[in-house]
């Protein structure tokens, strides 16, 4: 119902509809029974809907914890008029780092000294974990390079 009609007990008419009113009209204490419960009503529709919302927002979220000498990456905002790091817009980086986190002061952590000049703490919903995967990590390997820096190709390996 609209909210008129909940305050009021009945739908919103404009001045042209005023002759037909047929209805009988309420006064004092009834009207305010009445718009006491249709609020009461209201308010329990606005809770279940909320409860209903929140639950589904709980299934997804998750606590993240982390301690102090974990490796975090910084979420970097890419919102105008926001302190950008690197590039604008539609190029510029997601996060940053990795840093090494120095100090945990409840749900804020501190980060390392590099970053006073976006801010000293940092909220955990602004970290992203990193995970070091060994795997992606090239090992390089020994190239003698001579005085003239030319090298010597060799074949590895015949494909097909």
């Amino acid at each position: 119902m609209a909210p008129y009609e909940a305050l009021y007990g009945h739908k919103f008419r404009t001045p042209l509809y005023w002759t037909e009113l047929s209805e009988k009209k309420m006064h004092g204490v009834e009207l305010i029974r009445e718009t006491e419960e249709k609020v009461k009503v209201i308010r329990d529709s606005i809770k279940a809907a909320s409860d209903r919302q929140k639950s589904y927002a709980d299934l997804k979220r998750k606590e993240i914890e982390f301690q102090v000498g974990d490796r975090v990456f910084l979420r970097v905002s890419p919102w105008k008029k926001i302190l950008r790091v690197g590039r604008k817009r539609k190029l510029s980086l997601r996060f940053i780092g990795p840093y090494k986190i120095v100090e945990r002061i409840g749900p804020i952590l501190s980060l390392p000294s590099k970053l006073e000049k976006i801010h000293n703490v940092f909220h955990v919903l602004m970290l992203h974990r990193y995970r070091s995967d060994p795997s992606h990590a090239i090992s390089p390997i020994n190239v003698e390079i001579q005085f003239d820096l030319l090298y010597n190709e060799e074949l590895i390996r015949i494909l097909a």
